[in-house]
């Protein structure tokens, strides 16, 4: 396997495939990216992939494609999409900050003790930052495991170990604060502004994130009781249904004595009782005066609603009227102009419309191709002015 010699060659192989490598990735929980997929997405240029397997970009299984695991995990922990919670992430980190703290401690030349201080700051922050990832990876797994899963017994079981990860990043939250705590020779001679910054913010991310696993414990335990709750119902509906459909529902259990003690109402209209007003009271009192008022002048805005509303149609206004709405096929013109070596821009205010087009409606349509094909399209860093406008050079692929 080759290995690639910059950061620029690897920028470049990794941009230039970008398209064959987001829908892999995108099909990633699928079995295999079969090779007839990955074609029209190299140009059907072999070489080009060929070129990604030699690097270990993906790997060849014969007609499929997969992504190699250290890209494929490297895609999902930057865009925060991976599955797996890596407890040993942070106890690695937790070994090496003390090893790092040893070394400093023993070392005598000041530019390497400033490398090694440099070193535990970047081990103080990779603790926070896997930490706060796994917390956040095992609420998501926690949430979808009980909703997505559909089998009851292998839910119960992927929360029961989602639980031991927990359990895990606990400990490794202890141990990190307890790194803290004992090494304080270490914190009273290196301690400054940088560094003082770090471990707060370590402090307060562990603080953090152990109240966030004390509502995830929580929430295992309530998902835990509800399937427990709900297989316990699903066995009793099946008994019931057999009996049933044995004819024996009525005999094997006492069904009619609970169903005689219910008395649902859910589906009964809401009881309404009016209190009639004391004629007295409207008679002889200011405030049923005032009530007679109010009550007079609803009726007369009633009557005056009725008298304003409009005449019935005639059958003319009944009858169908189309309404046409003049458009463009974006797709067509994309179509066309990929066929072409024109700018995009040159090409919309040139193109055979089927209507009259301002140039108001051109530079829109102009914006919407470059925005919904901008993957088949190469937009360059030239730019040029026209009509008062100035816009990129776009070129087909």
């Amino acid at each position: 396997m080759n290995n690639f010699r910059s950061i620029d060659e690897l920028i470049q192989a990794l941009s230039r495939e970008k398209a064959l490598l987001k829908e892999m990735f995108a099909k990633r929980k699928t079995l295999s990216f079969r090779m007839d997929l990955a074609e029209p997405l190299v140009d059907y240029k072999i070489a080009r992939i060929q070129y990604l397997v030699d690097y270990g970009i993906i790997r060849d299984n014969g007609n499929f494609l997969e992504l190699e695991d250290v890209y494929l995990k490297f895609f999902e922990e930057v865009l925060e999409v991976n599955e797996e919670i890596n407890v040993e992430s942070v106890k690695a980190n937790i070994d090496h900050l003390n090893e790092t703290i040893e070394y400093y401690l023993q070392e005598t030349n000041e530019s390497q003790k400033f490398n090694y201080l440099r070193e535990v700051r970047r081990s103080l922050k990779n603790i926070a930052l896997n930490t706060k990832r796994n917390v956040i990876d095992l609420k998501r797994n926690v949430d979808n495991t009980y909703k997505n899963e559909p089998n009851y017994k292998i839910k119960k079981a992927k929360l029961k170990h989602l639980d031991e990860k927990r359990d895990g990043i606990k400990l490794q939250i202890i141990e990190a604060e307890k790194v803290i705590d004992n090494q304080t020779a270490f914190f009273k001679i290196a301690m400054d502004a940088d560094l003082r910054i770090v471990v707060d913010d370590l402090r307060y991310d562990l603080n953090e994130s152990s109240h966030n696993l004390i509502e995830i414990e929580k929430q295992i335990i309530e998902y835990l009781n509800l399937i427990d709750y709900q297989s316990e119902l699903l066995k009793k509906i099946r008994l019931v249904k057999y009996f049933r459909d044995q004819q024996v529902l009525e005999t094997n259990t006492d069904v009619t004595n609970v169903l005689a003690g219910q008395n649902p109402v859910w589906m009964e209209p809401n009881a309404g009782y009016r209190i009639k007003v004391s004629l007295d009271w409207l008679r002889g009192s200011d405030e049923g005066l005032s009530v007679l008022r109010e009550v007079r002048s609803r009726q007369n805005n009633r009557g005056n609603l009725r008298k304003k509303l409009a005449d019935p149609l005639d059958e003319s206004e009944m009858s169908v009227q189309n309404i046409v709405i003049p458009m463009v096929d974006q797709t067509e013109m994309k179509n066309a102009f990929m066929a072409t070596s024109t700018d995009l821009f040159y090409y919309v205010m040139n193109y055979s419309y089927p209507y009259e087009i301002d140039l108001e409606g051109k530079l829109v349509l102009f914006c919407q191709l470059a925005s919904q094909f901008s993957d088949e399209f190469e937009i360059t860093d030239k730019y040029e002015e026209a009509y008062g406008f100035e816009y990129p050079l776009i070129y087909p692929k």
